[in-house]
């Protein structure tokens, strides 16, 4: 088992405004991506842009959007996030990185604190206001592991771990230490893959669901134990190469990268079933990863894992309709 860490020498912790700037139902409404819903009905036949471009060699894969218009995309190539204005998809670097960073998974909350999963053993948060690096998490110091995707519940952040059977719940916005939940159950930790991937919480929040994208299933998660559950899939064999995952009400949304479509299915309210109900795909998708709302459309990152990862390489972020 991987040893568990809170890193605060170097990177203070988010101040008592982090706390109390935000009342806890519309951090919540945020991060099952209903908080969005009613401010943002305006984007449907607004003219608003559904393509925009990032900068060559960005390297993109999470992306999050909170209760303004602006999309956050995170960089493999050095952990930047860039910032793109949905009205008009111009964007601009707003968080530099540096050698050796990796952002990923990204989740935004109403206080607007971003939560990136580092990749290599790290999440971070970055104040969206300020553009500050507030607080980095060592979540495991051993080598190998990938930090990959996160999500809101309650008092913590919850972040996966692709190498290893385990999630991170991170504190909010207060002081604390990282709370490791090794998963049980019907859980499966294959060696050399890409297993626990995407994260959201159930509908009626007292649990989480990850993806597994090898060998592509969704499990639900006790909160308290870690103990998981596989959820039956009805009309779809396996959710294989599954990466972001979001969730509206009842309705989940998984982002098959590699296949290039998002598989849409209808929980049951204990989400112990999920089925399929349609796909999306679209001619524009190249690899998309992760998936966050806007009123009535899906903001997308093109990965293009399959393209030259190079200085060089375009890449963008594409939007489709619900």
């Amino acid at each position: 088992m991987t040893r568990d860490h809170h890193d605060h020498r170097s990177q203070p912790q988010p101040s008592r405004r982090t706390v109390l700037g935000g009342a806890t139902v519309a951090a919540l409404a945020v991060a099952t991506g209903a908080g969005t819903a009613g401010a943002a009905t305006a984007a449907q036949g607004s003219g608003w842009p559904t393509e925009f471009p990032l900068p060559d060699g960005f390297l993109p894969e999470g992306i999050a959007i909170g209760t303004k218009p602006y999309a956050y995309m995170g960089s493999r190539a050095n952990g930047a996030v860039y910032r793109t204005d949905l009205r008009t998809g111009r964007g601009e670097v707003f968080f530099e990185g540096a050698t050796g960073m990796v952002a990923v998974g990204l989740k935004l909350d109403a206080d607007g604190l971003l939560y990136v999963a580092g990749n290599t053993g790290v999440a971070r948060v970055l104040d969206t206001r300020s553009g500050r690096l507030v607080a980095t998490y060592q979540l495991t110091e051993a080598a190998g592991h990938f930090i990959n995707d996160v999500t809101l519940l309650g008092d913590r952040a919850w972040f996966t771990d692709s190498r290893d059977g385990v999630l991170h719940g991170v504190p909010r916005g207060r002081k604390g230490t990282v709370r490791a939940l090794p998963l049980s159950g019907d859980w499966v930790q294959t060696p050399d893959v890409i297993n626990a991937n995407g994260i959201v919480d159930t509908p009626d929040r007292r649990g989480l669901i990850v993806v597994s994208s090898s060998p592509g299933k969704l499990y639900r998660v006790h909160l308290k134990t870690g103990h998981a559950t596989e959820i039956t899939l009805t009309g779809a064999d396996s959710v294989v190469n599954g990466d972001g995952l979001l969730r509206i009400g009842r309705t989940l949304y998984v982002v098959q990268n590699r296949l290039n479509l998002i598989s849409v299915f209808d929980l049951d309210a204990g989400a112990r079933t999920a089925t399929l109900r349609r796909t999306i795909t679209d001619p524009r998708f190249d690899i998309p990863t992760t998936a966050a709302r806007w009123g009535d459309r899906l903001y997308l990152a093109n990965a293009r894992f399959t393209s030259p990862q190079e200085p060089g390489t375009t890449f963008n972020a594409v939007a489709v309709s619900l």
